[in-house]
């Protein structure tokens, strides 16, 4: 009498757990990962520190900030940008982070792997999840490196450095669990575009600028609407981590970015079931 062998599909943890290897072993050992940190660094050093510098007249060039950190974050929170040094803070990691994650993703699809991965792996939520995990350990480490950058920039420029502590800490936190919100889309969007590599670089780079979103809320704000529930939401609450941050402001960043991840990861799961994922 034969026995019938029975195959048990792999946990759930078991599964995500193989392909976070995967993915975690193929982020370290690309020079992508590195050649982004270090852009991330770069990029505030030189806006920090080159802002100082003589014009062509030999005069001295007006400092964007007054103080150190504010190459971190805004003093408050806001929405409608008055100067570009209102944007020209952490939130740039969410520009160059999107960059990157289409040139991950897309080599996905560029080497066959995707193929290969589907063979054996038929969970496409899995997929999503963890690239949306190792995206936003990746732009997270994004956001140390630029703290470190623009930390170094702004002292060598001679801001002030005075801070409340613990805003600072919670904006750069905030921020940093933004990472989570922001891979989710940035994985949707290139799941859409998985087909079209420079449409996928485009978008993401146009969804992180947040152009779109600052030109809706120049509209509601000519309407006289509140604008609360857009800095929330539709811009991830990165513009509400600032330096006048508080406990309230880092409930609103993690409730935010989980409710980002699970929206675009249950969609985009949807959209790679219902199509040709090759």
């Amino acid at each position: 009498m034969t026995k019938e062998l029975k195959f048990e599909s792999p946990s759930f943890s078991k599964r995500i757990k193989g392909m976070l290897g995967v993915d975690f072993y193929r982020l370290f050992h690309t020079p992508m990962f590195y050649i982004f940190l270090g852009v991330a660094a770069i990029i505030p050093a030189m806006v920090s520190a080159l802002t100082t510098m003589p014009d062509r007249n030999g005069n001295t060039m007006e400092p964007l900030y007054s103080n150190v950190w504010q190459i971190v974050a805004a003093s408050e929170p806001l929405y409608v940008i008055r100067t570009i040094a209102d944007y020209a803070n952490m939130n740039m990691v969410f520009i160059f982070g999107g960059i990157m994650v289409s040139v991950f993703i897309g080599h996905d699809y560029r080497s066959g792997y995707v193929k290969q991965l589907f063979t054996t792996h038929a969970k496409k939520q899995d997929y999503m999840i963890s690239k949306t995990i190792t995206c936003a350990f990746a732009m997270a480490c994004m956001c140390i490196t630029y703290l470190i950058g623009g930390t170094i920039g702004g002292l060598f420029a001679g801001y002030e450095t005075s801070v409340n502590a613990l805003s600072l800490i919670i904006a750069i936190l905030g921020k940093m669990i933004m990472s989570l919100g922001w891979a989710s889309l940035y994985t949707f969007l290139n799941v859409i575009f998985r087909k079209y590599f420079g449409v996928s670089i485009a978008s993401s780079f146009f969804f992180g600028t947040g152009i779109l979103i600052i030109g809706v809320a120049a509209i509601v704000e000519n309407l006289s609407l509140p604008t609360a529930f857009l800095n929330i939401f539709l811009y991830g609450s990165s513009v509400n981590a600032c330096l006048a941050s508080n406990f309230g402001t880092l409930i609103t960043c993690i409730v935010v970015s989980v409710a980002w991840s699970l929206f675009y990861n249950v969609l985009g799961t949807r959209i790679l079931s219902k199509s040709d994922v090759y």
